[in-house]
């Protein structure tokens, strides 16, 4: 491994250009090599050569999230991740629920404090993990949402979706949690990015006012009595109007079994999916 680390390391000295503006995405997989390599112990002047390397690049990616942040105060924030939504090309299209370079992007960009403890999980609740950057840009894209809208995301976490609903389009963004602490740092996030048009409440889903959404998003967070809870009123809100559902992981299944829901295409658990209540 060492020689491995080593070939790596004398690699990314040599091209200098890696530290440019438009090369982000090269430096978050060059770091996630390093991370891969790097010994825990042993050769310490390897080490320190990695640590070394290491700091140049975060060091470049601190600047181009900053510069992002900086287009999001302005209301540019659309143009400013735009780019580099169109830059991933394919991968926006990717399924499955892994990780990839544009979590680090959005992780970097997003000023999240670190959240007080969690409460321990209720019965039928679901361990939050937030949704892949790539399937929100992508759903965004495909929504085509307008300053009409409102995005209500129901288990919203730490408020990625709503968030970045508000930086990408003209929608308002809400997130519903009921879990306080991510609340919290939602709000602050949303704050600090200077945003009129992501907000969050503090609440059961089943509660949440359903009358204000024109899409409704759930990636699993909740299954069960819940579960059925919030369709049930979400059903009830469909007898007067209607509005689109979207859903992510294995809650795409009980949606589409919705006799009051049709997909806009057969729904795939490693895709969001997207419902219109018919009319």
């Amino acid at each position: 491994m060492s020689d491995a680390l080593r070939t790596v390391l004398a690699a990314l000295e040599s091209d200098r250009v890696l530290d440019g503006p438009q090369r982000l995405r090269e430096r978050i997989e060059a770091l996630d090599r390093l991370d891969a390599l790097m010994p825990r112990a042993g050769d310490d002047a390897l080490l320190q050569h990695a640590h070394t390397v290491r700091q140049r690049l975060e060091a470049a990616n601190a600047l181009e999230f900053e510069a992002i942040r900086a287009a999001i105060w302005r209301g540019e924030g659309r143009y400013a991740l735009g780019c580099w939504r169109q830059a991933a090309g394919d991968d926006a299209q990717c399924r499955g629920d892994a990780y990839d370079w544009l979590d680090e992007l959005v992780g970097g960009v997003l000023p999240f404090a670190e959240p007080d403890e969690a409460s321990p999980l209720a019965p039928e609740m679901v361990f939050y993990q937030p949704t892949p950057a790539r399937h929100v840009f992508d759903l965004l894209d495909r929504l085509a949402l307008t300053g009409d809208d409102v995005l209500v995301d129901l288990g919203s976490g730490l408020g990625h979706v709503p968030l970045l609903t508000a930086i990408c389009t003209e929608a308002c963004g809400l997130g519903v949690e009921i879990e306080p602490a991510y609340v919290a740092s939602a709000r602050a996030c949303a704050q600090a990015l200077r945003l009129a048009n992501a907000h969050f409440a503090l609440g059961d889903a089943r509660e949440a006012n359903f009358a204000i959404g024109s899409v409704f998003y759930l990636y699993t967070p909740f299954t069960g009595t819940i579960m059925r809870g919030v369709l049930d009123a979400l059903r009830r809100e469909a007898v007067r109007r209607v509005f689109r559902v979207c859903s992510f992981g294995p809650c795409t299944a009980v949606l589409a079994a919705e006799p009051w829901l049709v997909g806009d295409a057969a729904p795939a658990a490693d895709r969001i999916a997207i419902f219109r209540t018919r009319a």
